[in-house]
């Protein structure tokens, strides 16, 4: 390597790298201008607050639709595509597999229409056209009845001339006595067929004809159970349920949410440790996540005063979840059209005012 590569070029390479790392460092150390949040922070708009947060539900709660039978769905009648629609009180939702309860069912129909049949038979007891052979054969037999009679007598007579033996005696007398029976019997029978059917006999028939009838709707029952209706009006919020989907009784899974969004409320989680500043005559105010310049008024409905654990999380990573909460129930007054059920708000409660705590209910 040359002397002057050594002595001229090296030192001139070494210091513009020098001077482009200086020039480097300079520019990265310069301070990152602060960035603006995308919506400012939501504020208090009182002085004393007891801050909360709240989730959207309807009127009357959301109410999770399941089902009483275990099976296959088969029929869905409020699909995914009907979300938001307005169902009755009694409206068919879904409808699981009842296709053994229907082959059920035409069995104990058959069952009770037999057991029918057999009680209007009895009833219908004794037949107009069975009287009148057993009548005859009383007749017959009560004169074959008194001619055996006769020759008995007449017997008894000749015996005593010694014209018969006492062995021919015996036999007529024998056969006087059989006719005799034959005509008991036959005039029993008679009178047994006159007197129509057996009460207790009745009884049974009519039992059986309750025993059908009771499974026939128990089998109704099971059927009516399969079709799940809406038990009361609200709008459809949730639909978790498709047709061929296998649904159990025992899981407590919400297959459709149900809820009166008429009236929209807000669960608000009071700390326990807020517990002794809040009052329900406070003023109410509330927000949503995202939008700090639209507060929404609210109104006292009802306090539950029953503390419970904190279930509800607001994702805070401060946020204590081994606390318990007092849960206070507000109306929106005037619900904004992108408020939806199950959204949670950031609510604050004026503590301020003077009035003291009360956890009496409004009717």
């Amino acid at each position: 390597m040359s002397r002057f590569f050594i002595t001229t070029v090296l030192p001139i390479i070494a210091l513009a790298m020098g001077v482009l790392g200086f020039v480097q460092v300079q520019h990265g150390s310069k301070p990152v201008p602060p960035l603006s949040p995308p919506t400012p922070p939501v504020r208090s708009p009182y002085g004393k607050t007891v801050a909360a947060s709240g989730i959207v539900e309807p009127k009357y709660e959301s109410i999770a639709i399941g089902t009483a039978l275990s099976g296959i769905v088969l029929e869905v009648f409020v699909p995914a595509e009907s979300v938001g629609q307005q169902v009755k009180q009694g409206d068919s939702l879904f409808r699981v597999d009842d296709r053994h309860l229907k082959a059920q069912l035409a069995l104990h129909q058959a069952n009770l229409t037999s057991a029918k049949a057999t009680l209007a038979k009895l009833e219908a007891m004794p037949r107009e056209e069975s009287l009148p052979p057993l009548a005859a054969r009383v007749k017959a037999m009560e004169a074959q009845r008194s001619r055996l009679f006769d020759q008995f007598q007449r017997s008894q007579k000749l015996l005593t001339t010694k014209a018969i033996t006492d062995e021919e005696l015996i036999q007529r007398r024998l056969s006087y006595e059989e006719a005799d029976q034959q005509w008991s019997q036959a005039k029993s029978e008679y009178d047994l067929l006159k007197a129509g059917t057996w009460q207790p006999d009745l009884q049974v028939a009519k039992a059986a004809v309750a025993i059908a009838t009771a499974q026939v709707q128990q089998i109704q029952t099971e059927i009516d159970r399969a079709l799940v209706r809406a038990p009361t009006d609200g709008e459809v919020l949730q639909v978790n349920v498709r047709p061929g989907q296998s649904v159990s009784a025992q899981s407590g899974q919400g297959l459709i949410m149900l809820g009166d969004s008429s009236e929209l409320r807000v669960r608000i989680d009071i700390d326990e440790h807020d517990i002794p500043r809040f009052h329900k005559s406070a003023a109410a105010r509330a927000y949503q996540r995202g939008d700090s310049q639209h507060e929404l008024a609210l109104h006292f409905v009802r306090l539950e005063p029953f503390v419970i654990p904190k279930k509800s999380l607001t994702g805070d990573n401060k946020e204590r979840v081994d606390t318990r909460v007092l849960q206070a129930i507000y109306s929106l007054e005037t619900p904004a059209n992108t408020v939806f059920v199950g959204q949670q708000l950031d609510v604050f409660l004026d503590a301020a005012q003077s009035t003291p705590f009360n956890t009496s209910v409004t009717p």
